[in-house]
């Protein structure tokens, strides 16, 4: 692989979308990270070492999109790496509101995003998602956040028909260790992680490695489009 293959990966300054970047650039490609903060930007490019190059852009404000992706000009892949935490809890309490900002910051940050990206990206390239398992698995209290998450994943099988041949797919992670889970004190965050892993099939929660790893499988695989990989180490399995 050639740094020919231009990666661009909006939310890529931690996480997922960090460590994703990490092994793209150890196998040669050329990566562009985009997120909302200089600061946690050039941090992470720090951490990185090869063709890196970064870009503020803020997914979650859609009429600054065209500009950036104009400044970026022609790639080869995009990596939506967007989480949003709102929307989770009981049904009978979780409120509209929250919801509504989950689907704020989920799913219209990921449409708006792939929309905006459309005219620079290769049409023999592709486009990946990142929804989750809580869009799969019968999960209590996670309703309003699944139900952004599913419809992440309903727009993969859509939009690999009418852009092809654009690849498009998605990777739904399971329960990750990234900073998505720092709104929990340590203690508290090791007890729902021992929890976890105790109902998850492989005996452990997820890194942040393990969904670059599919995420990288699906860029690299020329011949699968219209797909979501639950990497989740069967966690959906258990309900």
């Amino acid at each position: 692989m050639t740094s020919e293959q231009h990666v661009v990966i909006v939310g890529g300054s931690s996480g997922i979308g960090l460590s994703t970047a990490r092994l793209l650039l150890v196998q040669g490609y050329k990566v562009t990270i985009t997120g909302r903060s200089a600061s946690r930007l050039a941090s992470a490019r720090d951490t990185l070492s090869g063709d890196i190059h970064t870009l503020v852009m803020n997914a979650a404000e859609p009429s600054g999109l065209p500009e950036g992706f104009a400044h970026i000009g022609s790639f080869s892949h995009l990596v939506l790496a967007l989480g949003s935490s709102r929307g989770a809890g009981p049904f009978a309490s979780v409120s509209l509101d929250e919801v509504r900002a989950g689907f704020e910051e989920k799913v219209y940050a990921h449409f708006a995003t792939a929309q905006a990206a459309l005219p620079y990206l290769a049409l023999n390239g592709s486009l990946t998602f990142i929804s989750a398992v809580t869009a799969h698995a019968a999960m209590p209290g996670t309703a309003g956040i699944g139900a952004a998450n599913a419809a992440i994943a309903a727009l993969v099988p859509v939009l690999a028909a009418e852009l092809q041949p654009m690849r498009v797919n998605a990777v739904s992670p399971g329960v990750t260790d990234t900073p998505w889970w720092d709104f929990l004190s340590e203690e508290d965050k090791a007890s729902v992680f021992a929890d976890y892993a105790s109902k998850t099939p492989v005996g452990r929660i997820g890194k942040p490695d393990d969904i670059a790893q599919a995420v990288i499988f699906l860029i690299a695989n020329t011949f699968i489009t219209g797909q979501t990989i639950v990497c989740d180490g069967g966690l959906h399995l258990k309900g």
